[in-house]
This record gives structure tokens, C-alpha cells and sequence, in this order.
């Protein structure tokens, strides 16, 4: 992986995940994720259309641009290679003090079962750093 687009995907960036529709068209939600041995992991609920997808085709493709330069950005194309329970939400939480700054989840629903999408980078493309114009 390269090393820009894991400082994108570790940071406070949202990821842009795209998955495919049944009748094949795309579908893509912002979403949390970060980096971390080798993989991409985003985390969401069971059940949702991203997830319901995925189970279908684990094709999938992420775009990543830094909240503070718009300019850089990275998009990778990957699959799924494993989906985790976070049901005790370690991995929400985790990413909540990354994104929000705060130590737990604020967002659980009754009933909600969060997962870990973890997947497996295939293409890689990552922008060459372009200052943004000061004027």
C-alpha cells in the first residue's frame, strides 16, 4: 500500500465505498474505515444495502480525499476478503475517537449489529501531491 493512502485512510477523511447493485449498476456510501495490516476495514451494520451487496459480490472500490486538500486523494479497487462482528463495537469506537474525537459510538440503534468490512487492496491509485492556490 502506499504510504499517502494510508495516512488518508488512518486520518479524518471520509471513505467513498462503492458496491454493485443486483441489476448491476453502482451503489456508494461515505462511510468510516481506516488501514491497518494490509487491509482496508470499514465498519457499518448488518444488513445495510452496502452490506447486502457485498455478500452478493465482494467487489469493490473506495475513493478517499483529504478533508484538508481536496486535491489529494487516493481510489482503490479491492473485494472483501472477510467480515467481522464488532457487536461490542471496539472497531466503532475506534474509529468515532478518529473522526469525532469522542470515546464512544454515538450513533447505536436498538438492535443494530455492527461489522468490519475488511478488504483486500488489488489497485491502487494515489494523486501526487498538488498544493491547494493560496490566494
Amino acid at each position: 500500500m502506499d504510504s499517502k493512502a494510508e495516512v488518508l485512510l488512518n486520518g479524518k477523511n471520509l471513505v467513498f465505498l462503492a458496491t454493485t447493485m443486483p441489476d448491476g449498476s453502482p451503489q456508494v456510501t461515505p462511510v468510516w474505515g481506516d488501514f491497518e495490516d494490509s487491509h482496508i476495514r470499514i465498519n457499518t451494520a448488518e444488513g445495510r444495502l452496502k452490506h447486502k451487496n457485498i455478500l452478493r459480490d465482494p467487489r469493490v472500490a473506495i475513493s478517499v480525499v483529504d478533508s484538508k486538500n481536496p486535491l489529494d486523494m487516493t481510489s482503490i479497487r479491492g473485494k472483501v476478503v472477510e467480515i467481522i462482528p464488532d457487536y461490542e463495537y471496539k472497531h466503532a469506537d475506534f474509529l468515532t475517537k478518529q473522526y469525532m474525537g469522542k470515546e464512544k459510538y454515538p450513533f447505536k440503534r436498538p438492535g443494530e449489529k455492527r461489522i468490519i468490512l475488511k478488504i483486500e487492496p488489488e489497485k491502487i491509485f494515489v494523486l501526487p501531491h498538488l498544493p491547494m492556490n493560496e490566494e
